[in-house]
């Protein structure tokens, strides 16, 4: 076992340069523990907790998966912590999830459903559909947690930030599986941690789809094709992304369908949605102390929200994805794939997993198609040309995922106009936080957003 008292200092230096810690640029002080043991020596796998806690009184825990070297390994270089007196001598921690002859124990222990208390391993498929001994590589575009592939069969998750219960990612997949639903891809096996107030979910494996490329790539290309053809309207472009865009819409609409059959429906009443409202209102209002850029929009985006609590007194709610986005959906050969049902990562366990309106998860991607129409104009913000250009491209992707979403519902989202205006508004208001914080040159995006949702004749 990692002597506690060695291992803090480099956690204290090691966790604030990581990808997916949340908590750069804020005061804290970190407390790492001890969790659980994985595999013994030699390369003995441990799993660790830091506890970070904020000046502002809030905390977060993050999981460290961590192996132990008797030698330095110049392959992990990229992944070292530091190094340990072990009283025999120095050892070397390393993130174990780059090391690749310790990620396989997870696969491993999922295919033989290893009860390791507190570690519980689940596999949801035969024991041949997890593959051992295949090469580990982790993904370097995650943000919010680690993704591991093992060859181009299977994606690990590991979640780095950690709450009570069970991850809705986990949750969600394996109730949509056991539905048949066929926008997802198949989930093999996952891990808990078990202690006396429950399951703490620590990761999951699934399918890898390897004939898949994400929306978001594949808009990019089509704006960056689109820009290219200065003579040629969007629809006439031939990297033109609206047909897949209707695909899209389509594929969404029927895992809406999926997640409320697995799931089922509830109704909330005016109280709840004069709640929902005044939550929006609460978020605006904390924003506008972090954007300055905020001020003279935020009365309008007030007028918005006012617009969705006359428009209705109730909703439908249900389960949904909660954080969509062009990249949280893959394209393969022959069908569109949702991924990812966590939910925003940073709110709590308890909101992610609590139904709300399929609203919400359209105008998430009505703000992704937004970004990806604008996003080359961040390099060139004053070019007229390239603002008409993207304003063309979203629009019509925007519209053509409407189209695609009424065309498996029969209800077209832009008929509640109030309410995806508000549901947008909301989002954009968090995206000009985020981007403030951590890419000022991309908060004009949310910000050009919000001005035109503010302008009832031009919102949708």
């Amino acid at each position: 076992m990692i002597d506690r008292a060695a291992l803090q200092p480099l956690v204290e230096r090691w966790l604030p340069a990581q990808r997916w810690f949340s908590g750069k640029g804020r005061e804290a002080s970190v407390e790492v523990s001890a969790f659980a043991t994985l595999r013994e020596a030699p390369g003995a796998i441990e799993i660790w907790v830091a506890e970070v806690h904020y000046d502002d009184g809030t905390s977060e825990r993050y999981q460290l998966p961590l192996v132990v070297h008797e030698q330095p390994d110049e392959t992990l270089d990229h992944a070292g912590l530091g190094t340990i007196d072990t009283g025999d001598g120095p050892a070397w921690v390393y993130d174990a999830l780059h090391d690749k002859d310790a990620t396989g124990a997870w696969l491993q222990a999922m295919r033989d459903e290893q009860q390791l208390p507190p570690l519980q391993f689940h596999r949801y498929v035969e024991p041949e559909a997890i593959p051992v001994g295949e090469q580990s590589l982790v993904q370097t575009g995650e943000q919010s947690n680690t993704s591991v592939m093992f060859g181009d069969q299977v994606i690990m998750k590991v979640y780095r930030r950690l709450q009570q219960g069970v991850n809705p990612d986990i949750e969600i997949h394996r109730g949509l599986g056991e539905h048949g639903a066929k926008h997802i891809a198949a989930l093999l096996g996952s891990l808990d941690y078990v202690d006396e107030s429950g399951p703490w979910s620590l990761a999951m494996a699934q399918e890898y789809m390897t004939t898949a490329t994400d929306g978001w790539e594949l808009a990019k290309t089509s704006v960056r094709d689109l820009f290219n053809e200065r003579d040629l309207h969007a629809d006439e472009a031939g990297g033109d992304f609206a047909g897949e865009a209707m695909r899209l819409g389509i594929a969404v609409a029927e895992t809406h369908a999926d997640l409320a059959a697995a799931f089922g429906v509830s109704h909330a009443d005016r109280d709840a949605v004069r709640a929902r409202v005044d939550a929006m209102r609460a978020r605006l209002d904390a924003a506008e102390r972090i954007v300055d850029d905020l001020g003279e929009l935020g009365e309008a985006i007030r007028a918005v929200y006012d617009d969705f609590e006359a428009a209705t007194d109730g909703l439908e709610l249900q389960r949904i994805h909660g954080d969509l986005h062009l990249g949280q959906v893959l394209r393969t050969s022959n069908r569109w794939v949702v991924i990812d049902f966590e939910g925003e990562p940073m709110a709590d366990l308890a909101a992610r997993s609590a139904p709300d309106i399929a609203l919400r998860d359209v105008a998430g991607m009505l703000r992704s198609f937004d970004y990806a129409g604008y996003h080359r104009l961040v390099e060139d913000p004053d070019n007229s040309q390239l603002a008409y250009r993207a304003a063309e491209w979203s629009q019509r992707n925007r519209d053509a995922f409407c189209s695609g979403y009424q065309h498996a519902t029969g209800t077209d989202p832009r008929d509640q106009a109030a309410l995806l205006r508000a549901y947008e508004a909301d989002k954009a208001v968090y995206e000009t936080v985020y981007e403030a914080r951590n890419r000022p040159s991309w908060l004009p995006i949310p910000l050009m957003s919000l001005t035109r949702l503010v302008t009832t004749e031009h919102s949708l």
